[in-house]
């Protein structure tokens, strides 16, 4: 394939079609109010994006539940407050052009203490002092996964995208290591994997029949199983229960090392699997427009543009415009940053990134 099919339209299961193959990655910026309300900097970001030439454009991760808090000035979905400036943001996206999705999200047992978060770990030796969740207490938080995709339809968006990856409470279910439960939730991997797949069962029941539902995936850390990730992926693929699948790897061209899959991409894992009407894209180191169109040729039917949308909010343009494109050369400085339209609180967060931000001249934002 070349460049240019990046621009060709994809269906989807459920709702409108993509217009091309850019989905915007959901990228964690710390820039909201403490409350979780939408800033004048998550608005202004998304109508920097809104004019980039998406064609979904996924919000950073919003906590469905207060307690579920990781981050400072982390989005919010678990309040009919948090709607108003939902509905805007979601508004901006359509007059762009693009689809609309809100990343739904609960810390689990990494829950952030110091800002009121409630640790909820799967497992009682997990963390220290702290118990496993009762069956009720993991119920009430599908629940609440529930509740917060029913917000989002309700502010406009075309769908959400669950956060299944990096050790939160999805994915932390999913790990043998970090699940010993021997309730519903625990033991084989079908019982494992009974969170997510009751989240995503109830948001289907609850939203319309246009409401589109993906899912955020890693494979790495936490104990996480290659095998048993790729088993119950291809039963969620062959149930259609998702309209895509995101797979989140920090470098979209890594090589499993070891295990049944040894030598072979950790991509070609999961492109290999049939997924029926399900899309499937992946994230991870995504900066040029030649590798982008690399990742249709590897089986990806779309492809997630984070750090290079950070650097470019146009990178689609950019794409289109030069089939040669590729993103500036890491690390930039803070007046890089600025000038291209970022605030101050998303910048302070892109410096704890390592070789992202030069380190001088940076302007904390404690307000």
């Amino acid at each position: 394939m070349s460049v240019s099919d990046l621009f060709k339209p994809l269906s989807l299961l459920h709702g409108p079609a993509m217009r091309n193959r850019f989905m915007l990655a959901p990228l964690t910026n710390q820039q909201s109010e403490r409350d979780g309300t939408p800033s004048e900097f998550d608005q202004d970001w998304i109508s920097q994006l809104s004019q980039g030439g998406y064609a979904l454009i996924t919000t950073g991760a919003a906590t469905v539940e207060a307690s579920g808090i990781a981050y400072g000035r982390q989005l919010g979905i678990h309040s009919d407050d948090h709607l108003p400036g939902l509905t805007q943001m979601a508004g901006a996206i359509r007059a762009g052009g693009a689809l609309s999705a809100v990343q739904l999200h609960h810390a689990g047992h990494r829950a952030n203490q110091g800002l009121g978060g409630i640790p909820a770990p799967a497992s009682d030796r997990t963390l220290p002092g702290i118990d496993a969740l009762t069956t009720e207490e993991v119920e009430r938080i599908r629940d609440s996964f529930i509740a917060a995709a029913k917000r989002a339809e309700q502010a406009g968006f075309d769908g959400i995208a669950i956060h299944g990856a990096f050790g939160w409470i999805l994915s932390e279910f999913m790990s043998p290591y970090l699940n010993d439960r021997t309730d519903r939730y625990g033991g084989s991997i079908e019982n494992r994997a009974r969170f997510t797949i009751e989240v995503i069962d109830g948001i289907r029941r609850t939203c319309g029949p246009d409401f589109q539902i993906g899912w955020r995936l890693s494979v790495e850390r936490y104990g996480l199983q290659l095998e048993e990730l790729r088993e119950i992926t291809a039963h969620i693929l062959d149930r259609e229960l998702i309209d895509y699948l995101d797979l989140a790897l920090w470098d979209s061209a890594q090589i499993v090392q070891d295990g049944v899959f040894r030598g072979q991409s950790m991509l070609s894992v999961f492109t290999s699997i049939p997924r029926r009407g399900v899309r499937v894209g992946a994230a991870g180191k995504i900066m040029s427009a030649q590798r982008a169109g690399q990742l249709l040729d590897e089986g990806c039917d779309f492809v997630l543009v984070g750090r290079a949308a950070i650097l470019q909010r146009d990178f689609p343009r950019q794409v289109q415009a030069d089939p040669c494109y590729d993103s500036p050369r890491l690390p930039v400085t803070p007046d890089y940053l600025r000038a291209g339209g970022l605030s101050e609180r998303f910048i302070t967060h892109m410096w704890r990134w390592s070789n992202f931000v030069t380190p001088g001249d940076m302007h904390i934002d404690h307000r």
